[in-house]
């Protein structure tokens, strides 16, 4: 967006810096036509980019520029500083680039540069005539975009069990709930979108069976729909509380925009939660909840919140941060039963509840594969190349198990720009790129004005080095095990973030 003359800061570029303003891999912030300019210098050149992440706006005179490309300090976003083009999930939308010139020893800003239109000539991977792509979340939004990016000129069929447009689901458990983002923030693009590329999607029809021999996917209601290539990206589905009055209509789950709608909804009256669950899901809802001003407990078997994924320091340093912002935590318990306005305990305990809320974890919609025959294992496995024991049939996201060169494992995570970023690999492979996936897993988690950073993964340690002061939220926390970092979590340490991912980007286990 452009800034308004009151907002600019910096230099007018249209009249020029000293070339000695910007030394060698400097950022400078000035301005040109009213709106904010970054200057990136990298040797003899020098690029112009727009200032704000295409993502949430983060500032990338903050991030770090590696090769040609620069990465957003907030959630890792990556762009190509002489295109502008977004490499990397979580931004799907460009930069804007401006034109430079140096004289002598000025550098001055130009024109703005048009937007490259797609070259005249025949587009990658004309020969598949059509891609289904099953699933309406992360990765397979990912898949359709990449690929009409890439001028892909076949047929593209989305199917979406889900009633909305594929949304920004982080969203729904943060600022959304929150009460602080509005709805027309939530879709990932809007439905024209869909039209003007040729993205023929399909909301409300589910997927029932594959044929894989026959390249077919079964839909619900009989019909059949062949394929040439196929993009499986099903995604996780909430565990269900099996408790007794778990089916009451103030039970939730978070996972969809309706989801998300039907607590707001309740949110509105309600005076008490209990959120049972303590990972991630869990407690940015209990945050959000607070933010609204209802009274919220949470209820978990755990000893401390988020421990297995981030450790006992910083679970005690999170437990605190909700218990500062009134959370009451009820470790070591679970649910008994739900009744119309109560929850009752296993420890014997009986909490008020007017909403309750379930985030005890997902399980990978792995059926379809399995049904069709496909090799799984906790997941749908897949090749460096995402693609599954079948040729022709990639699976991306929360259900896939793909070798990870950091890890030295075959891992599995449910992560959103993880989904976002293999979805886009994906499309890459199915136009017959044959483009290893080695990005490095990247999360952020939100409480209150806490953001986590976390890169890498790390199913175990044997040790945890910790610099800073966690309890000041100034903090890295490294996850090592036989000496060896596997994963990275900061907490206001963003630049040490991005440079733990660029330095697991260049080893291998």
């Amino acid at each position: 967006m452009a800034g308004s003359h009151s907002q600019l800061s910096g230099p007018d570029l249209a009249l020029g810096i000293a070339l000695a303003d910007l030394p060698d891999g400097g950022k400078l912030i000035g301005h040109r036509d009213g709106e904010p300019v970054l200057l990136v210098r990298r040797g003899a050149e020098i690029f112009a980019v727009a200032t704000a992440c295409s993502h949430y706006g983060g500032p990338l005179a903050e991030g770090l520029v590696a090769d040609d490309t620069i990465r957003c300090p907030w959630h890792h976003a990556c762009f190509d500083l002489r295109t502008g083009e977004a490499l990397r999930a979580p931004a799907l939308s460009p930069l804007a680039c401006w034109s430079v010139e140096q004289r002598g020893d000025r550098i001055f800003v130009g024109e703005k540069r048009k937007k490259p239109s797609p070259a005249p000539g025949e587009s990658d991977g004309a020969a598949a005539e059509r891609i289904v792509i099953v699933g309406g979340g992360a990765a397979g939004f990912a898949a359709a975009e990449r690929l009409r990016r890439e001028r892909y000129q076949g047929s593209i069929v989305m199917l979406s069990d889900d009633e909305a447009l594929p949304v920004d689901r982080p969203n729904l458990s943060k600022d959304f709930l929150a009460g602080k983002a509005p709805e027309d923030w939530i879709p990932l693009r809007k439905q024209g979108f869909y039209a003007k590329n040729g993205i023929d999607l399909r909301l409300g029809t589910k997927a029932a069976g594959l044929d894989a021999g026959a390249r077919e996917v079964v839909l619900a209601d009989g019909a059949r729909l062949a394929f040439d290539k196929l993009l499986l990206a099903t995604g996780a589905e909430p565990v269900r509380l099996t408790i007794p009055g778990a089916d009451q209509p103030h039970v939730h789950t978070l996972r969809s925009l309706a989801d998300s709608r039907g607590i707001i909804a309740q949110a509105d009256t309600a005076r008490s939660a209990v959120v049972l669950g303590a990972n991630f899901i869990g407690l940015e809802v209990a945050a959000a909840l607070r933010t609204r001003g209802i009274e919220v407990h949470v209820v978990a078997p755990d000893e401390r919140p988020m421990e297995r994924v981030l450790g006992p320091q910083m679970g005690d340093f999170i437990r605190a941060l909700h218990e500062e912002n009134g959370v009451v935590f009820h470790l070591g318990d679970t649910a008994a039963s739900i009744g119309t306005r109560d929850v009752r305990l296993n420890g014997g305990g009986t909490l008020v509840a007017d909403i309750v809320v379930a985030g005890i974890g997902v399980r990978p919609r792995t059926a379809l594969a399995e049904v069709a025959g496909l090799a799984t294992d906790r997941g749908v496995l897949v090749d460096e190349y995402l693609e599954t024991s079948a040729p022709g049939i990639y699976a991306a996201g929360d259900i896939a198990r793909w070798p990870d060169p950091h890890s030295g494992g075959n891992i599995r995570v449910e992560h959103w720009v993880v989904a976002e970023r293999q979805g886009a690999a994906a499309a890459l492979n199915m136009l017959g790129r044959r483009k290893p996936f080695t990005d490095v897993p990247f999360f952020w988690s939100q409480h209150y004005d806490v953001p986590i950073n976390y890169v890498g993964h790390a199913e175990g340690w044997d040790a945890i080095e910790v610099e800073g002061d966690i309890a000041a939220k100034d903090c890295i926390l490294r996850f090592k095990r036989g000496g060896r970092v596997l994963a990275v979590a900061t907490i206001f340490r963003d630049t040490e973030s991005l440079e733990a991912e660029l330095a697991m980007e260049r080893s291998r286990a």
